[in-house]
């Protein structure tokens, strides 16, 4: 089916221009880069947009403390944030600051054309004032006690408790964030916007469903409870844009910050030579589209939309909201390393695990995501590693070695290839609702599928029986094409992944109209990793490099973080009555007796090394450790029991070739008779590697 092409502008929210992107920032930004992605590989004019936060008190604050200019401040961490961006495959189409040229334009336009209409009120007020730095206290800097739900340690302009806002006197028992002074109230002339007068295009606006139904419910509560006038001016000293005609203030950040969106547009279309009116006047028909979390909600679906309304230009054509990031199922940590630098993630793992990780656990509503450790590496080695690319390198082998790096001329099972195509648009369907997760279980359902059909035509044993048949060449031939759908499915999560994937197969770029065209009587490259699997002593290094030295009164996140290391098992018990050999828990003799180990040439060339092919898996009932393996070595069936149970899963293991011991005697256990030792290397527990033979290698090989 063929889609009229979309003109489609999107944002993710501005991260602060004062500190480092963290995985916080990284779910936004994956969550919006996979939905333009998508976009992009269906045909469609979508234009990712962003730019730094670059004004406000912090800013103006934290470069004096580092003897500093806020703008020599925010161009280093401007740079900081486009390397780690781009670090994580984020394809911004234009990443600009709103300390730019435009967004004053912006700010300055927008603000002229409501106060022309009226919608600016001047009146003089009461705000604190810190004494000890002789400063007005921006919302930010004042705590306090909530004067609605009496949550204690909020800030100045809104609860997080209640998200309700209020104005900074408002506050119980106030104190300055920045000398810790009780602040003392002076008067002074602000500026507001008449964010009532819009309540009724607010809510036409809602009603018309441009927002997910928990977030329209609960403007429904701020509709009810009262809209109120927004503060929109500061006093100076303040890093911002000056209000013209009103020395000394200056707009809040608030105020700027969403004109960003507008501004970076701007300026990419500017060296374009595009128009920016086409994506946001009044009349537009391109689509608008902002992600953000639910923090933020109250700015970009009431000031915002009202901002837009009332300067005449064009309403967001839906505003994303989605929840909190958690890590282990509590708050980012500091203490445990679990408040995690993109820049700190990148140098121990791959970007594209916690892309995956991201989109398996995103839906559409704001519920919050939970980042497990454990199973973002079990189920990035199941899916992607034991799943996806298994199927291309069960597959490239055979036709690397046996027809010359060249796919077949006809489809083996049309059925099966008709069945992956066909999911395409349930699968874009999926896309298209930002239901990540749901897309991810469909596909990887189309992946064990691909791996059944492997399973069920063995060309391992085609390949031994007549290493030239037709057939053998035209199942590998479909497994690969199944591999390039399934790459097709997943590029918008896994970008590098794909472009690895689309070098192997030697085609140029995969798009989603391509889906019908299978490969055939094609070259395809020799096969190489596409993917390794995440090891935990990668995902240790990373929360070890997290964490941060403990000050006074944190003894509770230090007997947390002591009971974590506490409960890590080694494993080193799990192999001791059974063949399978660990390098670090290997049988107790070879370990704890090295002199006893010392063997002679002749005695160890009696060891038979044999290539063997993993034809079933299972779980052994009464086990824990232990999987039940049957092995073909090159037309004898044998049965091993392994303990490398807590590293695989049975249905990872199906298909794969392994090293095992061949001669050794048959071992009675109580689950039955072992046939034999497999071979693996790593110090246990989940860090169990099986011996793998290069491509190539067929069942019943010596090893030497």
């Amino acid at each position: 089916m063929t889609e009229t092409q979309r003109n489609i502008f999107v944002t993710s929210a501005l991260p602060y221009a004062n500190s480092s992107i963290h995985i916080g920032h990284l779910l936004e930004a994956i969550q919006t880069d996979i939905w333009v992605r998508f976009q992009k590989l269906r045909g469609h004019d979508c234009l990712y947009i962003c730019a730094d936060d670059a004004h406000g008190t912090p800013i103006m604050l934290s470069a004096d403390s580092q003897g500093t200019t806020p703008e020599q401040l925010i161009g280093r961490i401007h740079a900081e944030h486009e390397r780690d961006y781009a670090g994580f495959e984020i394809g911004f189409d234009n990443f600009h600051t709103t300390h730019s040229g435009e967004n004053r334009e912006f700010a300055e336009n927008i603000y002229a054309r409501l106060d022309a209409a009226g919608h600016i009120k001047r009146r003089t007020i009461t705000q604190f004032y810190d004494p000890v730095k002789e400063m007005f206290l921006p919302d930010r800097f004042i705590r306090g006690e909530c004067p609605f739900c009496h949550a204690q340690d909020q800030y100045g302009d809104s609860c997080e408790s209640c998200n309700r806002t209020y104005t900074p006197t408002d506050l119980v028992n106030p104190v300055s964030s920045i000398s810790g002074a009780t602040p003392v109230e002076k008067e002074s002339e602000h500026y507001f916007f008449d964010l009532p007068a819009f309540e009724q295009v607010l809510r036409d606006w809602v009603g018309a469903g441009h927002l997910q139904p928990e977030v329209a419910n609960k403007l429904d509560e701020w509709f009810t409870a009262g809209l109120r006038e927004w503060d929109i001016s500061r006093d100076a000293p303040y890093f911002g844009f000056e209000i013209p005609g009103a020395p000394g203030k200056y707009f809040y950040v608030w105020v700027d910050a969403p004109m960003g969106y507008f501004a970076s547009l701007k300026n990419l279309l500017d060296r374009q030579s595009g128009d920016v009116e086409e994506y946001i006047g009044a009349d537009s028909s391109a689509e608008m589209y902002h992600f953000i979390g639910k923090d933020i909600m109250y700015f970009h679906t009431l000031f915002w939309p009202a901002l837009l309304h009332g300067s005449g230009h064009r309403l967001p054509s839906n505003v994303f909201v989605h929840g909190f990031l958690t890590a282990n199922g509590q708050k980012m940590s500091k203490s445990r390393g679990t408040f995690i630098n993109a820049r700190t993630y990148l140098e121990h793992l791959d970007p594209e695990y916690l892309r995956y990780y991201f989109a398996a656990k995103s839906g559409s509503g704001v519920d919050d995501i939970d980042l497990n450790l454990d199973d973002f590496r079990q189920r990035v080695n199941a899916d992607l590693v034991g799943k996806v690319v298994n199927v291309a390198s069960r597959c490239a082998g055979f036709i690397h070695k046996r027809f010359g790096g060249k796919l077949a001329t006809a489809v083996h099972d049309e059925a099966l290839l008709q069945e992956f195509t066909g999911a395409g648009e349930s699968i874009a369907a999926s896309y298209e609702a930002r239901e990540y997760a749901r897309a991810m279980r469909d596909i990887m359902a189309l992946a064990d599928r691909a791996n059944q059909y492997i399973d069920r035509h063995k060309p391992w044993e085609m390949a031994r029986q007549d290493p030239g048949s037709a057939e053998l060449q035209q199942v590998c031939s479909l497994g690969l094409n199944l591999f390039r759908i399934l790459i097709i499915y997943l590029k918008p999560v896994l970008p590098g992944l794909a472009r690895r994937a689309e070098e192997f197969l030697g085609v140029e770029a995969l798009a989603w109209n391509g889906l019908d065209a299978p490969l055939l009587d094609h070259p395809v490259r020799k096969f190489k990793p596409l993917l390794t699997r995440v090891e935990q002593e990668r995902i240790d290094a990373v929360v070890e490099a997290s964490k941060e030295s403990l000050g006074a009164g944190e003894n509770e996140d230090t007997q947390v973080t002591s009971e974590n290391e506490d409960t890590h098992e080694t494993g080193a018990r799990e192999y001791e009555d059974t063949h399978a050999v660990s390098a670090g828990a290997v049988n107790k003799y070879l370990v704890e007796d090295p002199v006893a180990t010392e063997i002679s040439f002749d005695e160890f060339t009696k060891i038979d090394l044999r290539v063997a092919t993993i034809t079933h898996a299972s779980h052994v009932d009464g086990a824990d450790k232990l999987l039940q393996l049957n092995l073909d070595l090159d037309g004898e069936n044998r049965t091993v029991f392994a303990g490398i149970r807590s590293a695989y899963r049975p249905e990872d293991l199906v298909g794969r070739q392994t090293v095992m011991v061949a001669n050794l005697a048959p071992r009675k256990m109580r689950f039955g008779i072992s046939e034999g030792m497999v071979l693996a290397a790593g110090p246990g527990g989940e860090e169990i590697y099986l011996l793998s033979p290069d491509e190539g290698a067929a069942p019943g090989m010596r090893v030497k």
